[in-house]
């Protein structure tokens, strides 16, 4: 897998090192061995698509719990504002703050976008599934909104 091409299952998981709200900075590698990874990259905070996904993670919570399974939600946004966002919504996950977008790269979703005819780069919404040998077990490179959040805990829940 090269830079800027979206890991796909059976990938390593590119490695991540980011500040975070609540925590202070987190390794993606301090998850192996111990606990699967959903990393959720989004757009934006308190936007509506985001915010509506962010809510369902945290509405279903218990799900990856119970499959041994963190949430950590991912955008260009700083940690102060993930701080308000988190609070905001009572969100329990940790969010990590990509301002130089080096993981949005990684994990091949800082894209080209289009909104009425004007071009620019920014994040595509997209979840990967990290199992606890460091290894993607499942992609969802183009996120929808809804639903998506049934979709990933099935996949947690048929992981080993």
């Amino acid at each position: 897998m090269s830079e800027n091409q979206i890991p796909e299952a059976g990938d390593r998981a590119p490695a991540i090192h980011l500040p975070t709200y609540p925590e202070g900075r987190i390794r993606l590698s301090e998850f192996k061995g111990k606990k699967n990874v959903v990393l959720h990259f989004y757009p934006k905070d308190d936007t509506p698509g985001c915010t509506t996904e962010a809510c369902g993670f945290r509405d279903d919570l218990k799900t990856f719990d119970a499959a041994d399974t963190v949430i950590l939600g991912i955008s260009p946004d700083a940690v102060a504002s993930h701080e308000k966002f988190a609070k905001k919504y009572s969100l329990p996950f940790t969010l990590l703050a990509d301002e130089e977008r080096t993981a949005c790269e990684k994990y091949g979703v800082w894209v080209e976008k289009s909104m009425y005819g004007r071009k620019y780069m920014g994040v595509q919404r997209a979840t990967f599934l990290i199992d606890k040998r460091g290894k993607i077990a499942a992609a969802w490179p183009k996120g929808k909104v809804k639903g998506h959040v049934e979709e990933v805990a099935a996949a947690v829940g048929e992981l080993d």
